[in-house]
């Protein structure tokens, strides 16, 4: 805060009072030294006449100009004329009274008395300022704790402030913090065209820039002597005297209070404590009026959220139900009523776990009692939906926590109804089931007819061709050598028609069994690829349904091409267990291996047919099929498939 231009005592110099103040000592004065100092006559008898000959009366009187002085200037100026008084007494009473020790003694308690008059006076004005500025506090934190709308605060701030500091005109700035700088947010006593020019303040630029940047009030008594471009612009609205405080809210400055006067004003240091702390109440306002404002966005955000979830609770395809812990209904959608058949004005007297067939039901309760003792993120399972007409329906089940507090209160679940999508399934699997088996039975009769056909009918080409290169005569050497040739030739072309009949369909598989043309399979890989092929058997070998055992060659023969061709494994095995009604193969290799895909939808993606074509063969079993590849580390293929044995394979071997 910069200090006044002009000392204390230049401006009581200036009040009417103070001469009047020297005029009374001179006066005081004047009796005290008859003797020295020529006065009127009567005053001699005046005294003479009340008995005062020891000059008493005057020491007394000089009480007057000192408690005067604590009023006019303050405690300050009653102690300098007290020591003036001392100063005025002292002469009479060391070298002109005959009764120096009382006049001595009247001297110290007058200049005594007049200080603790003085301090108390002081006191009880101070007691009394401060009563004003709570008054003042009180009646500003009055006004602008009435909202707490920011518009209304900052309005009713303004005006507060103006009739407690009877100023001519007052602002608020308010810190835009993004930006670094102060905006005129409410005014009053000022011209728009002002409001204009001075709207937007730099942080640390100008008055009010200064004041928000340090956080200390600055308070100019006439602003007439600044030379900046603020000065002229607060010269042109007639502005002489203006204090400027921070807002200030947890020790963070959020803008400015701006308080003018347009005639010169000196503000005493109460007084600026005074609107400093007026500007603190606002600032705490402001603060308030942020966090209101936040808070009553929230609320909209909340209510404008919690009508879309109501929306999308009530409009979502699949049902959706919560219950408490007790396992009672607390809330359900429409497409829950439309599934399960209950009204809404029927839940209460259901309860969640009445519609939840018994098999997936303990399932589904270890899993919520797993989410109470360790807050479990839910879970997604197949369950079977009971409706209220006692059927049933397959669904896919959600069931995530709710939680209050960091404590689970209820479970909510979310149930698509399967049915259609498992008929569709069950329509696509027997489609491709009957597909693959149009397939086996078009290379069943292909293999059948080379075999019966194109093979017999070159066996008797080829011996044809013998018999004439043996038992014609005349023959030229060239002729014999060209009819061996083409003799050698069909023999060639009739071992592929036969390992092709072969490989549409092994005609081990269809007498023997799987275990047996798993044995040729491997057999006829190593010969033709250089690969040690080994078979394994695990459990009691046994014949299964030929659709099984010809899908099961299906994915060894494929996995076994693939080993060939892409591997570069120089080993590879075949693992087949039997269990109780549940057959495993496997398939490993020490090849390169490969980078798997993320999702087994991808197989087809990344151009793994043949892997993808083992999926579906798997599924067609009703079972699953898994793929682990690793790098330089193989690859290693499973295929897990429930069945029906038919028999002991030594029993069709």
């Amino acid at each position: 805060m910069r200090a006044p231009s002009l000392g204390w005592l230049t401006r009581i110099v200036r009040k009417p009072g103070f001469w009047l103040l020297l005029v009374v000592v001179v006066l005081i004065t004047l009796p005290h030294y008859e003797e020295v100092i020529p006065h009127p006559s009567f005053l001699t008898h005046l005294t003479a006449n009340l008995g005062l000959e020891r000059h008493t009366f005057e020491r007394i009187l000089y009480l007057a100009p000192i408690i005067w002085a604590a009023f006019l200037i303050g405690r300050r100026g009653a102690l300098t004329v007290s020591f003036i008084a001392l100063a005025c007494m002292l002469p009479r009473a060391i070298f002109i009274s005959p009764y120096t020790t009382d006049a001595l003694l009247e001297t110290a308690a007058v200049f005594v008395l007049g200080n603790v008059l003085a301090i108390t006076i002081h006191s009880l004005r101070k007691e009394r300022e401060r009563r004003t500025q709570l008054a003042a506090l009180n009646q500003t934190s009055s006004v602008i704790s009435q909202s707490l709308e920011l518009t209304q605060v900052l309005r009713s701030s303004i005006d507060s402030v103006i009739d407690v500091t009877g100023a001519d005109a007052a602002m608020v700035f308010l810190m835009d913090e993004e930006a670094s700088e102060l905006n005129i947010v409410a005014h009053r006593g000022i011209s728009p065209e002002f409001v204009r020019r001075a709207g937007r303040v730099k942080l640390g630029q100008d008055f009010n820039g200064r004041v928000a940047q340090t956080g200390e009030p600055l308070y100019l008594e006439d602003v007439s002597k600044e030379t900046t471009p603020t000065s002229m612009t607060l010269a042109a609205e007639w502005i002489r005297s203006q204090l400027i405080v921070p807002l200030k809210s947890k020790g963070k400055v959020l803008g400015t209070l701006w308080v003018a006067s347009r005639s010169k004003r000196h503000l005493a240091p109460e007084v600026v404590e005074l609107i400093t702390a007026i500007g603190y109440q606002i600032g705490v306002a402001v603060d308030n009026a942020h966090l209101y404002e936040q808070e009553r966005r929230f609320v909209e955000q909340l209510r404008v959220s919690e009508q879309r979830y109501r929306e999308l609770f009530e409009n979502a395809h699949d049902a959706i139900w919560l219950h408490d812990l007790d396992e009672t209904i607390i809330a359900a959608n429409r497409s829950f009523v439309r599934l399960t058949g209950y009204a809404l004005q029927e839940l209460g007297d259901v309860k969640a776990n009445q519609l939840i067939a018994g098999g997936c039901l303990d399932t589904i309760k270890c899993t919520e009692d797993q989410m109470l003792e360790d807050e479990g993120a839910g879970f997604l399972a197949e369950a079977t939906l009971i409706k209220k007409d006692r059927s049933e329906a397959p669904i896919q089940l959600s069931t995530s926590p709710v939680f209050s507090n960091g404590q689970v209160i209820a479970f909510q679940h979310i149930a698509r109804d399967m049915t259609e999508e498992k008929r569709m399934k069950e329509n696509l699997r027997f489609y491709l089931g009957q597909v693959t088996r149009a397939q086996e039975e078009e290379r069943m009769r292909i293999a059948r007819e080379l075999h019966d056909e194109t093979s017999q009918a070159l066996v008797v080409l080829s011996r044809q061709l013998d018999e004439l290169a043996s038992t014609t005569k005349g023959l030229s050497k060239d002729m014999r050598a060209t009819l061996e040739d083409l003799r050698q030739q069909t023999n060639s072309v009739m071992e592929g028609v036969r390992r092709l009949s072969q490989d549409l369909r092994p005609p081990t598989l269809d007498r023997l069994g799987l275990l047996p043309a798993l044995e040729w399979l491997a057999a006829n890989v190593s010969k033709n690829s250089g690969i040690s092929v080994e078979v394994q058997t695990h459990g009691a070998g046994r014949r299964l349904s030929s659709d099984a055992e010809l899908l099961l060659f299906r994915i060894a023969q494929e996995a076994l091409n693939n080993v060939w061709r892409h591997s570069g494994a120089s080993k590879a095995e075949v693992v087949v267990e039997f269990a109780e009604r549940k057959a495993r193969m496997t398939i490993h290799d020490n090849g390169k291996g490969f980078d798997l895909p993320d999702s087994v939808a991808d197989l087809t993606r990344h151009g793994k047919l043949g892997l993808a074509g083992m999926q579906e063969r798997a599924r067609l079993l009703g079972g699953s099929a898994a793929v682990e590849s690793t790098p330089g580390k193989g690859t290693t293929i499973t295929i897990e498939a429930s069945y029906e044995p038919t028999g002991d394979w030594a029993a069709h071997s």
